[in-house]
């Protein structure tokens, strides 16, 4: 015989949550656009992005009532990343590429994106985002040691999630995560280098960090020659007309980042400012490669 438990309840409709879900978080429309270059200097572009988006969706496999075929809910994840590779040609572009599909995996298959997150929940989505990167770097080493000239290979990850008016951010390495609001530019990830160690220890100016000939020492990386690695996390609320802005350092060492907030300001739709800002950077000398992608929040 089959094990069978069963209950009965009554249900009223005063005791449903459920009816009141779809106003427990401010809904926020979401216009992003992203992009990347190889730069003026160099001919392989070691970077890689990702923009996605994940949806709940209900596949209609037969019904006897007319509706779409596929049914999706209200909420939508929106996915931003990137990764700026090291380690030679072969080796950064494959250390970036990995840690991307390394995030692709862990999103899909352990993260429960679609949850509402209160309380305790919206810090457990930073202890996962922790353990997301962590898989990227296990990745990336399991990868290296598999192949000798892969060795000593890694990548910058800069991760930005946000659902309804939640934003999450992961980060290692010196790509950036910005939030733009009300005209001002604030830096969410601090840049895990040599140099801005030096600064937070005070043995080094902040206006000498740019030119510092030690500035491109990177001290945190996925993969790499350690087996640790530091992942940096963050939990902003956001508001209607916000901008969030991720790009590796091949933008932000050409621009300042009061040229960066101007052309924000300047430009409204994503796909334009992404240009200009890329247009500027290659302007400006292109010595790296460059990667920008831009996500505009605006009330739904």
């Amino acid at each position: 015989m089959p094990q069978v438990s069963s209950d009965e309840a009554v249900v009223r409709p005063s005791d449903l949550d459920t009816i009141n879900l779809s106003v427990a978080r401010a809904t926020l429309k979401v216009r992003s656009f992203g992009l990347t270059d190889p730069g003026t200097v160099r001919d392989t572009n070691q970077d890689q992005f990702l923009i996605g988006v994940l949806r709940k969706a209900l596949e209609v496999q037969q019904t006897s009532l007319p509706q779409p075929k596929v049914q999706h809910a209200c909420d939508q994840g929106y996915l931003f990343v990137v990764a700026d590779g090291m380690g030679g040609q072969a080796g950064g572009e494959r250390a970036s590429a990995l840690a991307i599909d390394s995030v692709e995996t862990f999103m899909l298959e352990t993260l429960k994106w679609f949850f509402q997150f209160k309380g305790k929940e919206e810090d457990k989505v930073l202890a996962e985002f922790h353990s997301a990167l962590g898989q990227a770097n296990a990745r990336v080493l399991t990868e290296a040691a598999k192949h000798p000239n892969l060795r000593g290979m890694g990548t910058t990850l800069t991760l930005a999630y946000s659902l309804n008016d939640l934003l999450f951010v992961a980060h290692v390495g010196d790509s950036r995560c910005y939030l733009c609001r009300q005209k001002t530019l604030y830096r969410l990830t601090r840049d895990h280098t040599l140099v801005q160690d030096m600064v937070r220890v005070g043995s080094l100016l902040a206006e000498d960090a740019d030119q510092h000939r030690l500035r491109h020492v990177i001290t945190n990386v996925v993969g790499g020659d350690s087996a640790e690695v530091k992942v940096e996390v963050h939990k902003v609320h956001l508001e209607a007309d916000d901008a969030v802005l991720l790009c590796s350092d091949g933008l932000t060492n050409m621009l300042a980042d009061e040229e960066i907030a101007r052309i924000l300001q300047a430009e409204v739709d994503p796909e334009r400012a992404c240009r200009r800002l890329m247009g500027r950077a290659n302007e400006e000398g292109g010595q790296d490669n460059i990667t920008v992608m831009l996500a505009r929040y605006e009330s739904a």
